[in-house]
Parts: C-alpha cells; structure tokens; sequence
C-alpha cells in the first residue's frame, strides 16, 4: 500500500511538473511576439518592414527640419555649417547604428532558435557594453571636433557655427547611442511597432523644440543642436522604460547579466557592421573634404541634397534591415528555404520602393530643394542640388537591391562578404570623387554613387547564388 501511496504521489507530482511545464510554454508563447520563423512570410515581412520604413522616415524627418528650420531662419551659411558637421558627426551615429544592428544580429538567432535564457543573456550584455562604449565615443568626438574641422579644411565663415553644432551634439552621443540600441533590440525580437512610436513623438517634439529655440528663442545653430539632444534624450528614456516591461513579460528564469564569451559572439558580427558602417561615414568625410573646395554655395547645395537623399533612401535601407532580422531568426530555427524567401519579399519591396521615390525625385527635386533655402539664398545652391537629386534617383532601385541582398549577409553572419559590399562601394566612390571632382566641377560626386552601388549589387548576389552563406552558423 505504501508503495502504491509513493507511486501515486511520483506521479502525481509529475503530472504537476508537466502542467506547469506547459503552463509556462503556453505563457511563454503568448507573450513572446514577433516571431517570423512560422506563418504567411509574405504577412511576416510588410507587419515588420512597414512600421520600421516609417519610423525611420519620421527620424530622417527630423533632422531634416533641423536644417530646414537653420535654412530658412538662420540663412545659407548657418546651413552649410550643420551640413559641415553632420558629415562628422554621422561618423560616430553609424558606430551606434552598427553596434545595435551588429548585437541585434545574435539576439534574432537566439530568439528565433527559442533560446529565451541565453537572448535575454545577449541583450542584457550588449547593453551594458553599449553604455560603456558610447560615453568612450562622446568624449572622443568632443575632444577631437575642431582639429576634425580644421583638418577637412573648413571655410572659415561657417567653421564656428559647424564646431558649435557639433559639440552640442556629442554631449548627447550617450542618449543617440542608446536609442539606437534599444531599438536595435525591439527589432530583434520582431517589433519594429514600439520604435515607430517613440520615433513620431520624438520627431514631433524635436520640431517644437526646432521652431521654439531657432524660432522664439534666436539660438541659430545651437538652438537646433540642442533641440536634437533633448528629444533624443527623452526617447531614450522611454524606450528603456518600455524594453524593461517587455523583457520582464517574457518568462525564462534566471540569466546571466554579462558574458563576456555572448559578447565575443556578438562582436564577431558587430565589429565588422561597426567597420563597415564607419567606413560608409569616412568615406562620407573624404567626399565632404573634397566638397569643401568649392565653397559655401556649393557646399549649401550639397547639404541639402544629401538630407534629401538620406532621407529617400531610408525605405530601401529598412528594407534591408528587415531582410537582416528575418533571414537572422530564421537560420536560427534552421530554416534556410524561408530565409530565401524573405529576401525575395525584400527585393521587390526595395526595388519597387526605389523605383517610385526615384521617379517622383527626379521631377520634383528642384521644389524639395528650394525647402531648404529662404529668399536670400545664391540660385546656384539650388541648381547644384537640383542636378544632385535628378540624377542619383534615378538610380534608387539598384541602391535597395544592393542593400536588401547583403542584408541576407549580415543576416546570416557572413560578415566577410558583407563587409566587401561596402568596402568596394565606398572605395569606387571615393576614388572617383579624388580623381576627378576637380576635372569634372563635382559632378563626379553625384556619379559616383549609382557606379558604386551597381558594383555593391553584382558582389552580394554573386555571393547570395553561390550560397555560402547559408552555412554559417552563429548560435
């Protein structure tokens, strides 16, 4: 009797153990959403891409009101200075956007082999690292800002305004570094929704900020530098705030805070995003060098056809982010067919994305153009940047195929292939624009791209039909 007494507890307790297994894995299940490794990818694919394309745009929106707000109010030269400093200080925000992206990389494996212990591990790691790192870069860019400056050769009438700018800005690199990484993470575990929402009220209160320190306030170039710091400073807050509720939702036990082999892991794919991302902004800095010896009107022009520029490309780029984090959860779950198959959902949304954005570029980029500049500024700036966005649209199309297919890379941790997307791009562009801006009057600035992203392109998909990197394994 004792025995049968004994059995029928043992099993009774594991009947408990069994149901409280499946309790959990239900709870478990119901509060983890985001998933793309199940499901119509088609549905998977525009439920995520969507929401990041617009939360992006509305990001780029903003700081093209700083510089509308600066063009109109304060004048052509005070714009040409923001334009000056935004081409370094992108430098250290594609450090942030690579560290996030390259971090976001392991966590959509984990998450999408369903190992919830070790991705909570990895954020939680990242994290901390990301924190460390940003306050290293701040101080680096505030330190270095003038000799940068100087070094570019900056003209002498938009030089004070453009380091004013800048060492606004680096004093909340902090908050800009871990915006990027919180939303980084979102992304990661399929919600590209939360980020939308912090980027409409962020982007709405920089605008009010814009027109209350430029506008009300006369605070010209500074007004606007510290209009940006504040909004991307209060985002950062709620962002961390909503992350934490999110992450507390999803049941795993205990996890480790830090790991140094995760963030060994980790580095292995953000390293390289960071390189390449950085390289990207150098090269950027090289071309804005070359920018700078045709003076302040040309300069003006340039400006405000790379803030239109930026902000055209960003539904191809989101694209490609998209692509990443799909193709990333699915090689975690093993499912490489699937992962193929979001890239070619990408594709054609990148594309025809690029194609329509282009079309519309092209005969209204002179109007968009005139956005930037008040009554007083030189026709010149407006016919430099005109001739920039009539001809580079026109080749939006190839810029999202090439973006989208070493996305599949990245996604896959193929960093070396990625990598040589990027660096074969910005080396053709940098060359040709050393080469020959003088010859050409600069005009060679505004080819250069379209050849470098046709060249980009032919690398990726070379390397995409050879299929290699569907052997890579991260996690």
């Amino acid at each position: 009797m004792e025995k049968q007494e004994e059995m029928k507890q043992t099993e009774m307790k594991q009947t408990e153990i069994k149901q409280t297994e499946i309790k959990q894995e239900e709870i478990k299940q119901k509060s983890i959403k985001g998933s793309m490794t199940e499901g119509n990818p088609v549905k998977c694919m525009l439920a995520f891409a969507v929401p990041m394309i617009l939360g992006n745009l509305f990001q780029q929106f903003y700081n093209l009101a700083d510089s509308m707000i600066v063009g109109k109010l304060v004048g052509q030269d005070a714009l040409a200075a923001v334009g000056v400093s935004t081409a370094i200080t992108m430098l250290f925000v594609m450090v942030a956007i690579g560290t996030g992206i390259g971090c976001s990389v392991v966590i959509s494996q984990l998450f999408g082999a369903g190992k919830i212990k070790e991705m909570k591990t990895a954020i939680s790691t990242a994290l901390t690292s990301i924190m460390a790192f940003s306050l290293l870069l701040s101080v680096i860019g505030r330190v270095f800002s003038r000799p940068i400056l100087a070094a570019m050769k900056t003209p002498a009438d938009i030089f004070d305004g453009a380091e004013t700018y800048m060492n606004i800005y680096f004093y909340g690199f902090f908050f800009l570094f871990l915006y990027n990484a919180f939303s980084a993470v979102f992304n990661a575990l399929g919600d590209s929704k939360k980020p939308l929402y912090f980027l409409l009220f962020s982007s709405v209160f920089n605008i009010g900020l814009d027109l209350l320190f430029v506008g009300k306030f006369k605070w010209g170039i500074a007004g606007a530098a510290w209009a940006t710091l504040i909004a991307q400073a209060v985002s950062a807050a709620l962002s961390f705030g909503v992350l934490c509720h999110k992450l507390g939702q999803i049941p795993c036990g205990k996890y480790t805070r830090f790991d140094g082999k995760v963030l060994l892991n980790m580095t292995h794919v953000a390293i390289p995003t960071i390189v390449q991302q950085s390289m990207v902004s150098i090269g950027m800095l090289l071309i804005q060098a070359v920018v700078n010896r045709f003076g302040s009107v040309f300069i003006a022009g340039y400006t405000a056809a790379c803030k239109i520029d930026g902000m055209a490309i960003v539904p191809m780029v989101n694209a490609g982010n998209a692509v990443s984090t799909f193709v990333a959860q699915n090689m975690g779950a093993g499912k490489p067919k699937r992962a193929r198959q979001g890239y070619h959902i990408g594709l054609v949304m990148a594309m025809g994305i690029g194609l329509t954005i282009g079309v519309l570029m092209h005969f209204f980029g002179d109007a968009c153009i005139g956005a930037f500049m008040n009554a007083e500024a030189d026709p010149a700036s407006i016919a430099i940047g005109a001739k920039y966005i009539g001809i580079v649209s026109m080749f939006y199309f190839i810029m999202g195929a090439m973006t989208t297919t070493s996305s599949v890379l990245r996604g896959a941790g193929d960093m070396g292939w990625f990598m040589s997307v990027t660096l074969v791009n910005l080396f053709l562009r940098v060359a040709l624009t050393f080469l020959l801006a003088d010859a050409t009057a600069g005009m060679i600035i505004i080819w250069a791209n379209p050849i470098g992203w046709v060249i980009g392109f032919l690398i990726a998909y070379s390397r995409y039909r050879q299929g290699g990197w569907e052997k890579i394994k991260l996690v």
